[in-house]
């Protein structure tokens, strides 16, 4: 009996003590889009979601005519793309929202979701880029962001499936592949 008393205080103490038994999905995380207003992730349940962070200074910065291809040709069939600019690569993405909404409009011609800028890495890494980048959060893989225009691809139960890394283009096989799918 004592050691099962034991067993149960561990336990309760490890969830209370930082650990907690049941963490947060992707749709539990509500951010702000560029123009600060709250979006809620839970709102995409049922849709593949590619999660990317951008910059309008990097040599990947072309991948947002890709991406906005991608999502107008994909959009009907339960798919999005959020935008997340970040400045955390050699201050390539030194601009406020407003400057960054206005560059990719006017030259991109961007529809899909930008969100407002955040950290992808480092000590103010955004709660979502934690969930994303480590397993202990997401459940599948570690996988730090190495530059700008790395893709998180998010199936339509909220699970992340796949990585793409940031030279690898948004309109890859890979990805036509895993929309042209259909998840059971």
């Amino acid at each position: 009996m004592k050691n099962i008393l034991a067993i149960f205080l561990f336990v309760t103490a490890c969830s209370i003590n930082g650990q907690p038994q049941q963490t947060a999905g992707f749709y539990d995380f509500t951010v702000k889009t560029i123009d600060h207003q709250d979006f809620d992730l839970s709102s995409l349940k049922g849709k593949k979601v590619m999660v990317v962070n951008t910059a309008s200074k990097c040599g990947f910065t072309p991948q947002y005519g890709e991406l906005e291809k991608l999502y107008k040709e994909y959009r009907n069939n339960n798919f999005i793309i959020i935008g997340f600019p970040a400045n955390n690569f050699l201050n390539q993405e030194p601009g406020t929202d407003e400057e960054i909404e206005n560059f990719c409009r006017i030259n991109y011609g961007v529809t899909f979701p930008m969100m407002a800028k955040i950290s992808v890495k480092g000590k103010d890494q955004h709660p979502l880029y934690q969930w994303l980048t480590k397993k202990s959060l997401n459940g599948v893989l570690d996988k730090e962001v190495k530059w700008n225009f790395q893709k998180f691809l998010i199936d339509e139960n909220g699970r992340l499936v796949d990585v793409l890394m940031p030279g690898e283009s948004p309109y890859s096989e890979k990805v036509i592949g895993w929309l042209s799918k259909v998840d059971q």
